[in-house]
């Protein structure tokens, strides 16, 4: 999965890599399911909603720059997989899950597979966690119409929201750095999520 999906379409940091390559990804999918874990392809994982791709993931993961110690907001934790990978880069996590369902069961899969240190909280993510903020990055695994204001105004200065900006069908994964001047993008590619839902989603 590393080689071929994640190093060979472009994804560059060692950091990234060697915690894709450590994070058990089957730990995080249904037991019908875990011989399709590694395929580059988003699989179901109930309510409407998937486990993004690994290379979705790593992207994410990359883009937000991560840095050991530093406090991640999670938004929409689905299978609880990024959020692993994110505590697995040494970040603080803090990961918002609206069906108390998902909720519950990333939670006993993360306790399970060795990060019980990720905090889960059931939640609108798209209002994110202002009683843990501020974040040096946050990271949404759903589609927003635009850059939620209540997340951008989360962040730390220079902090980071990545997220999928679109309609239903497609969208854009935007790197949304807060500044002084106001937030800034400083990258986009092409992408598609679920959609957000919640006060300032969809």
């Amino acid at each position: 999965m590393v080689a071929e999906q994640l190093d060979a379409r472009g994804i560059r940091d060692p950091r990234v890599l060697e915690a894709m390559g450590r994070v058990p990804r089957e730990a995080f999918t249904d037991e019908d399911d875990r011989k399709r874990a590694y395929e580059d392809i988003p699989v179901q994982i109930g309510w409407a909603q998937t486990i993004s791709q690994p290379y979705m993931v790593a992207l994410i993961c990359e883009a937000a720059a991560v840095r050991p110690g530093q406090k991640v907001l999670d938004v929409g934790t689905g299978s609880g997989y990024q959020a692993a990978v994110l505590a697995e880069l040494g970040a603080e996590v803090f990961s918002i899950e609206r069906i108390r369902q998902l909720a519950e069961r990333a939670e006993d899969k993360l306790v399970t597979a060795g990060y019980g240190q990720v905090t889960v909280v059931l939640g609108d993510g798209s209002l994110g966690l202002p009683e843990e903020a501020p974040f040096d990055a946050i990271t949404v695994a759903a589609a927003a119409p635009e850059p939620p204001p209540t997340l951008y105004d989360q962040l730390v200065a220079g902090g980071r929201l990545v997220v999928p900006i679109g309609n239903r069908r497609a969208q854009r994964l935007e790197v949304v750095v807060r500044t002084p001047e106001g937030p800034a993008v400083v990258h986009s590619v092409p992408c598609r999520f679920v959609p957000l839902v919640g006060e300032e989603g969809y």
